[in-house]
């Protein structure tokens, strides 16, 4: 989702004027009561009745995601856009749980509804508290539009991380509990609300998603694409649905008959409201050239189905209305179904009677979410990879601890995230839970792609270098922060900051004073379009010559001792550094500026060194390893390389997207030269997609995929290393091998793509992941292998811990058809069970079975959904190609 920064600061004035507004009006006693404000009438009563009480220009501007306040109906202002893929994103302070790609790892519908159910308590109390201090602005209200359930189809794509994988039955098993647990189940009120998106056919590339068409099969649409949007619609009763940015078969997926009213309305039953992505209704005319006007695609994205734009193109309904291409009714009609949503969050009654409003505001990153962070990372990691190396000692002597993503908090957070409270990175995670006596060695060692400036490389300056003024007996340096880009004006906040490295990307700096109370609302910061000044004194320990060096988005300026050493005030894409050479004295204190502007998104800056006689990242590695008696190398990816429609053009990776699945040629030439120590090295990898470590495979003896794990991603990382958790984390995608030939990426064929449709041979399968024990299967028992099309099958296994520790199993159930009548998939997950087991314990593990559920194939000369009769083997086991038991059934015909 992309907004300009024109309209970034439109919403945060605008809420802000029309405030006062609201908290001026008072209703008249003498007056009788509108029905919209009985509450002893039904929502879908009152929201009638306060449409009907609007004139067309009100009811307009409350179908835009920046809703302005009606003063004289007592309707505050109200931001519809709000965040929570994987914690409560950009609204400050918030738990941050590991990535949905890995929750989806964790095979485990269970915990991911507990880590919902968390994340909608932190958003509830996180808006009452915004809301008691006057703020009702972007991403601080209960509208969340999350999850993202598209189908990760294409390892490539740089969004998948926000997936739940590649499987239709996992996607729809974890994103039902994911709504679940985020919406509550109050008979009455909604917690907040969920957001299934985007409806329904997109999965990149990026940079096209504006311009391109999908025609996807009639079999592809029906079995991959659409399933886990009905199960979301049908078994969770999600609040909302968000239409995508591209064409489905020529109609915009937000203005579109088929998708929206035919398949969704009609067929599905959906009674909730549809949402544009963010200026996609501003597509339908712009770039996609359905029709040729705003006013044009106003009115039809509202006649096909789209009742809220996020965007200003709904402002030429007006226009539209005067034009005859649509009706005053038809919005009101979609009107309704946005206020229903608003008095079903319980916005229009009073805080008593709505029982979420009465959730504290401690609940934000309490112990028990921290706790639980670190359990679903733990949950989450995979054992691609262990011949025995794993787990490694606490007490070992000597540990290097190398690669670009060892101490990097990006590594833990992927997208769409919140600012957790004490994040600890995978080098903190393993110095806390060595030994006392252990030596933990560290070397950042490689840039993380080929030709990025690396504004993370360089040691940040520390507080024993820094000083806030030569008298002064705090270490750091004074902050001066400006609303404005200019530095101009009274400070809206002034304090001493001990290091300068902050990464407030869409947050402000006073985000978590304002939410605590201890800044005033009128002194607050917006996320965009603010400054700050740094003044000091800089201490170098030794003489010599430094590297000093800076690193931000956007503009930023230094001086040491009167001088100004870089000058880089401009706008800037990405992150971008700039480094100078100086000679310095130790004992000499110089005076020290640095100044930095944030324009839009993405706001960060960091002060770094390198000291005299530093080796460069290469040697610093090397000379660690040397010593080490093990070797880890953290690597792999970070949400700064892929992601959502980034301004990003490195080898292996444009736009967001990935080009090479490869491991950045960097880090594979630092791997390998670590590798050629003799020293055992163990791989860790970040990423939010599949990664083709075919040369790590063959040659080192272990390895672990930490996905993006978490604010407590480092300590779970070490608990697997060091053996304090047993891993069983297990794949849900599919990982290719480096000269695998992908079809083309914006094909959306399903043919040859995911374990469903791949006939070739993968480097890890779909559902793959190791343990450090043993787990024995027998005893497989249907209890009817005939069953007639309607029939239910009891499904069990027998599975034992033949192992000497205790560990998770995940059993895994495929129905592939022996007698495929037509093309389909040639094995579809039907069932996961994520059980514990003591050594020596046994459990007999249950599924049930329903053909008319589960062997369903679609039959496009029908056009519906059909049984095949014939043979299937019901496959059980440990992924998609370690099946341990097989049975056969028959389906009767009808």
């Amino acid at each position: 989702m992309t907004m300009n920064i024109r309209q970034l600061h439109y919403s945060f004035l605008f809420g802000l004027l029309l405030l006062s507004g609201v908290a001026q009006a008072a209703p008249d006693p003498s007056a009788e009561q509108p029905i919209y404000r009985d509450t002893q009438r039904s929502f879908e009563e009152r929201a009638a009745d306060l449409v009907a009480h609007m004139t067309l220009e009100e009811k307009i501007g409350q179908m835009m995601n920046n809703a302005p306040a009606i003063p004289r109906l007592n309707v505050p202002t109200y931001e519809w856009w709000n965040e929570a893929l994987h914690g409560v994103a950009r609204a400050g302070s918030a738990t941050v749980f590991p990535q949905a790609i890995g929750l989806a790892a964790t095979f485990d519908p269970e915990l991911m509804g507990e880590v919902a159910e968390v994340i909608g308590n932190e958003g509830r109390a996180k808006h009452h508290e915004f809301a008691s201090r006057g703020l009702r602005l972007r991403y601080q209200g209960l509208t969340f539009w999350s999850p993202n359930i598209n189908i990760f189809r294409d390892p490539r794509w740089g969004r998948g991380q926000e997936t739940y994988g590649e499987d239709p039955f996992l996607t729809s098993q974890m994103g039902v509990a994911f709504v679940k647990g985020l919406q509550g189940d109050h008979p009455k009120y909604r917690k907040v609300d969920a957001t299934a998106k985007h409806f329904a056919v997109h999965s990149g590339p990026e940079a096209d998603r504006h311009y391109f068409d999908v025609h996807p099969s009639e079999r592809d649409l029906y079995e991959t694409y659409l399933p886990a949007f009905r199960a979301l619609v049908q078994d969770a009763q999600v609040a909302s649905v968000m239409g995508a940015y591209n064409r489905v078969y020529g109609e915009s997926a937000s203005a579109s008959q088929r998708l929206l009213i035919d398949i969704l309305r009609k067929d599905w039953g959906f009674d909730g409201y549809v949402v544009s992505d963010c200026d996609s209704i501003e597509d339908i005319y712009r770039y996609h050239k359905i029709v040729s006007t705003s006013e044009a695609a106003a009115a039809l994205g509202v006649k096909k189905g789209t009742e809220l734009n996020c965007g200003r193109t709904y402002e030429a309904l007006l226009g539209a209305v005067k034009q005859a291409l649509i009706s005053e009714a038809e919005i009101d009609a979609a009107l309704i179904r946005l206020m229903y949503t608003r008095f079903r969050l319980g916005m229009f009654d009073p805080a008593e009677q709505v029982p979420f409003a009465q959730i504290p505001y401690s609940v934000n990153q309490a112990p028990a979410h921290d706790q639980l962070a670190r359990r679903a990372a733990q949950s989450s990691m995979v054992l691609l990879k262990n011949t025995g190396a794993l787990p490694l000692a606490k007490d070992i002597g000597t540990l290097a601890v190398i690669g670009p993503t060892a101490d990097d908090v990006m590594s833990l957070l992927g997208n769409y995230y919140g600012t957790p409270a004490a994040p600890v990175t995978v080098l903190q995670g393993i110095r806390a839970a060595v030994s006392p006596n252990t030596k933990v060695l560290y070397a950042r060692g490689a840039d993380l792609v080929q030709g990025r400036e690396e504004p993370r490389a360089a040691p940040v300056i520390e507080p024993a270098f820094l000083r806030p003024a030569a008298d002064a007996k705090q270490q750091g340096l004074q902050a001066e922060y400006f609303r404005g880009m200019e530095l101009q004006g009274k400070p809206v906040l002034t304090r001493i900051d001990p290091r300068v490295a902050f990464r407030w990307d869409r947050g402000s700096p006073t985000d978590d004073l304002v939410a605590r109370g201890e800044l005033d609302m009128a002194q607050g910061l917006a996320g965009d379009g603010f400054s700050v000044r740094w003044t000091g004194e800089l201490m170098p320990p030794v003489t010599g010559r430094y590297e000093i060096s800076v690193g931000a988005n956007d503009g930023f300026r230094l001086s040491l001792d009167g001088k100004t050493l870089i000058d880089a005030w401009q706008l800037a894409e990405r992150v971008h550094s700039k480094s100078v050479f100086v000679d310095l004295e130790a004992g000499q204190a110089y005076p020290i500026t640095l100044e930095y502007f944030e324009d839009a998104r993405d706001a960060e800056i960091r002060l770094a060194w390198r000291m005299p006689g530093a080796k460069s990242p290469y040697e610093e590695a090397m000379a660690a390893a040397q010593a080490a008696e093990v070797i880890v190398f953290v690597g792999g990816l970070t949400g700064d390389v892929e992601g959502e429609e980034m301004k990003v053009n490195y080898p292996g990776f444009a736009g967001g997207d990935r080009t090479d699945l490869r491991l950045p040629a960097p880090q594979q030439k630092l791997l390998e030269a670590l590798h050629a120590t003799g020293k055992p090295v163990v791989l860790v990898l970040t990423s939010g997609s599949a990664l083709a470590v075919d040369w790590a495979q063959e040659k080192l003896p272990a390895i672990l995929l930490a996905w993006y794990p978490g604010q407590r991603g480092g300590n779970a990382v070490a608990d697997v290393l060091f053996g304090d958790v047993n891993p069983a984390g297990r794949l849900p995608v599919t990982f290719y091998k480096a000269d695998e030939k992908l079809p083309p990426f914006d094909d959306y064929d399903m043919k040859g793509r995911t374990y469903r449709y791949f006939t070739g041979e993968p480097l890890y399968p779909f559902g793959h992941g190791l343990s450090y024990t043993r787990f024995q299967y027998s005893g497989l028992t249907l209890d009817n292998r005939k069953p007639a099309i309607e029939d239910e099958v009891s499904v069990s296994v027998q599975v034992k811990n033949t192992g000497k520790r205790a560990g998770d199993e995940v059993v895994q159930l495929y129905v592939h058809p022996l007698d495929p009548q037509r093309e389909r998939a040639q094995q579809e997950l039907r069932g996961v069970a994520r059980v514990n087991l003591q050594p020596g314990e046994t459990q007999r593990v249950s599924f049930t079975l329903k053909p008319a559920r589960d062997f369903t194939h679609y039959d496009d000369q029908k056009n519906t959904y059909a049984v095949d009769p014939g043979r299937y083997e019901i496959q059980v086991g440990a992924s998609s190609q370690d099946v341990r038991q097989r049975q056969t059934l028959t389906v009767a015909s009808p």
